[in-house]
């Protein structure tokens, strides 16, 4: 059996979902629309708290669609230090956009409002223009924390008191609404736009959504199409997605109460530590002492035994639970974990 704990990106459709995706009515959704799609559109908006949405391939692509509808090129944006924006996206404002990124904070994920306002650059010919501040809910670094709502709100402010936009890269943003109990639109009335991966946590096999008011999809709209994100018979994986955004949110709980177990159960063996109490959503970051061996070489370890995880450090793993991992997979990651540590924990 195959444990694999590496995201939330590699669960399979299920069996119902590749049923939904068979007979659904599909078009051509650059020449004349396709009907599946804008239902998930128009189910996502709304779920969103948002006007209007647009379905694109990828959470990145979400992402950078927003930062292209807001910036041009020379303009600067405002972002978390270890945001995916700026660490996993290969570079994409400066390449895409022609912006700079100005990064604050550490990876707690959390930015002061304070360092956010100080950030803000004057209106002064040798200086970039400040054009967008980002937020991302849950903060994947951070080991998939929910930043509080009166922080978020607080640095949110910060861009409406100056009139800049804000984007929130909530690319698990429905984890944060299980793990929180704050709607998508409470969190959602703070940001001008907002991305939503559908492929991760919620199970769909591809897709996310952007979304925002109706003058920024007109804008996005067109950043999509150069970009080569606009789908031809996309409505067999808007089917996929609408089923995802329907079915597949409350049963984040599992996930969330997954991933605490197994903290709980890592952290006690001898070599590893985990701050299972740390634990908010579906991921948990395992420490493994630098004596007994590296994050890098206890992940291949356990690859022997079939059980897979991403090393996010020099000494972290970091751990998702999904759909598609549960009691079964988690006793296997135990017992390949006791005896791996049996073998290398460090002597007293």
């Amino acid at each position: 059996m195959r444990a694999d704990f590496r995201s939330d990106t590699v669960t399979q459709p299920s069996a119902a979902m590749r049923a939904v995706m068979l007979d659904v009515p599909v078009g051509d959704d650059v020449l004349d629309g396709d009907p599946t799609v804008r239902l998930l559109e128009d189910e996502a908006a709304a779920w969103l708290g948002k006007p209007r949405a647009l379905f694109v391939p990828s959470g990145t692509m979400a992402n950078q669609v927003a930062l292209g509808a807001w910036t041009r090129p020379g303009d600067e944006i405002v972002c978390q230090r270890w945001s995916h924006i700026t660490t996993y996206e290969g570079g994409a404002p400066g390449y895409l956009h022609g912006v700079q990124t100005l990064t604050i904070g550490n990876r707690s994920g959390r930015m002061d409002p304070a360092e956010v306002a100080e950030a803000i650059r004057p209106n002064f010919i040798h200086c970039p223009s400040t054009a967008l501040i980002c937020l991302e809910q849950t903060h994947n670094v951070a080991g998939g924390v929910v930043i509080p709502m009166e922080e978020f709100a607080a640095v949110a402010a910060v861009g409406r008191e100056r009139g800049i936009p804000v984007h929130l890269d909530g690319a698990r943003l429905a984890n944060a609404v299980v793990a929180s109990g704050i709607s998508a639109p409470d969190w959602t009335a703070h940001v001008d736009s907002v991305s939503l991966c559908l492929s991760k946590g919620l199970g769909a096999p591809v897709g996310s959504i952007v979304a925002g008011d109706d003058e920024f999809i007109e804008r996005a709209m067109r950043v999509r199409k150069r970009l080569g994100g606009w789908m031809r018979q996309a409505g067999f994986l808007a089917s996929a997605a609408r089923m995802a955004l329907r079915d597949n949110v409350s049963r984040m709980t599992l996930d969330h109460a997954l991933a605490r177990k197994l903290g709980e159960r890592l952290g006690t063996l001898p070599g590893l530590t985990c701050d299972a109490s740390a634990i908010e959503t579906n991921m948990a970051m395992v420490h493994v002492a630098p004596e007994m061996m590296t994050a890098a070489a206890f992940a291949e370890a356990l690859a022997a035994h079939d059980v897979h995880v991403l090393p996010m450090g020099p000494q972290v793993l970091r751990f998702v639970t999904h759909l598609d991992v549960g009691s079964p997979q988690l006793e296997q990651l135990v017992t390949a974990a006791q005896a791996v540590t049996s073998e290398h924990a460090p002597v007293a």
